[in-house]
């Protein structure tokens, strides 16, 4: 049967859309031989054949050569493939044209609906494909929706047919800011899945590794691996901290990190509403990491635990609340920061030990 329309579609939509034609024609192929069987009970195995060139396709249906048919729908017997095709080849198989005008009428009534179902599929799977290769990056995206109720915001993040809605859920949401309609916002993207409803792409402002990004976006030296961010420790809207490490002895990790002025570390301050940063000189000695993961507080001494992550800090009588930090902040992100579990104790306390 000539399908010259269908094959100017699948055409088409590889102009227009980028998608394969042998993947939707392998579409088309299942959607007939499906409606063929459910319409011939019995049926098991059905052949199309695509003619390129000529733009053509033909339906057959394959049957067993059989001296006596138990299952019309699969066998023929030796006698009527006799006097068809005048052969009988016992256990071997033949091929019975479906008749064009049956042929066409399953076509005209499953060929648009298959296109439309395959262009959908064909365009999630690209979507997600697109989406899939940008995990754990940034992606700037515009809030097109928040509900009032939850507090949850939708993204429209990437562009063209190849752009998707996103929820920022108000748990990755920085609790200091507000999102307002058409406003434009960093996400870092954390894991895209794959659903009936096409791809679902998880996005955060929270995680730690926006701020890894970021500073890879402003930080030459961080992008071409001279300086090396360690491990970060975040409590996103209100304060980070962030170990980095140079494998160039001449390079100052925490001077390219703040840049000159300090233009470097208030870029990325300013896009996380103001979020303090605290960038830490990481070292291979656990004593002096640790030491320095509680900046601004001075530490006079630690204690490293002669089994398992932990230790003990002295730090001067009047620092150990700055040591603790607010709440306990200071303290809890040193600790998420170098893996240790920290115990600080005024000096005071040391010298009565």
């Amino acid at each position: 049967m000539k399908c010259d329309e269908i094959f100017a579609a699948l055409a088409l939509l590889e102009k227009e859309r980028g998608i394969s034609p042998t993947f939707m024609m392998d579409k088309i192929i299942q959607a007939l031989t499906t409606a063929y069987k459910k319409d011939h009970e019995g049926v098991e195995n059905v052949i199309v054949d695509v003619d390129e060139v000529k733009k053509d396709l033909r339906m057959y249906v394959q049957k067993e050569i059989v001296e006596e048919v138990e299952n019309p729908g699969t066998q023929m017997s030796a006698e009527e493939a006799r006097a068809k095709y005048g052969r009988v080849d016992l256990g071997g198989v033949v091929n019975i044209p479906v008749d064009n005008v049956e042929f066409g009428r399953i076509a005209a009534g499953n060929g648009k609906q298959v296109i439309i179902q395959g262009l959908r599929e064909a365009e999630r799977g690209m979507v997600y494909d697109e989406f899939n290769s940008k995990q754990h990056e940034i992606l700037t995206g515009v809030v097109t929706r928040i509900d009032p109720r939850s507090g949850n915001a939708s993204l429209r993040i990437g562009t063209g047919a190849e752009s998707t809605e996103a929820m920022l859920a108000v748990s990755e949401q920085i609790k200091t800011e507000e999102l307002v309609e058409g406003q434009h916002v960093k996400v870092y993207v954390v894991e895209v899945r794959r659903s009936t409803r096409g791809p679902q792409v998880l996005i955060s402002r929270t995680h730690p590794g926006l701020v890894k990004r970021l500073f890879e976006l402003e930080v030459p030296e961080i992008y071409d691996g001279i300086v090396e961010v360690k491990s970060i420790a975040r409590e996103a809207g209100s304060r980070t901290k962030m170990a980095v490490w140079s494998a160039d002895e001449a390079v100052d990790p925490i001077g390219a990190c703040v840049g000159p002025a300090g233009q470097r570390v208030g870029s990325i301050v300013s896009e996380l509403r103001g979020e303090k940063i605290d960038i830490i000189k990481y070292s291979e000695d656990p004593a002096q990491f640790i030491a320095a993961a509680l900046a601004p507080a001075d530490v006079v001494d630690v204690w490293l635990a002669d089994e398992g992550k932990g230790c003990r800090v002295i730090v001067p009588d009047d620092q150990l609340s700055l040591a603790i930090g607010k709440e306990g902040q200071n303290a809890r992100l040193a600790a998420r920061l170098t893996g240790y579990k920290i115990d600080i104790k005024p000096q005071s306390y040391r010298d009565e030990e």
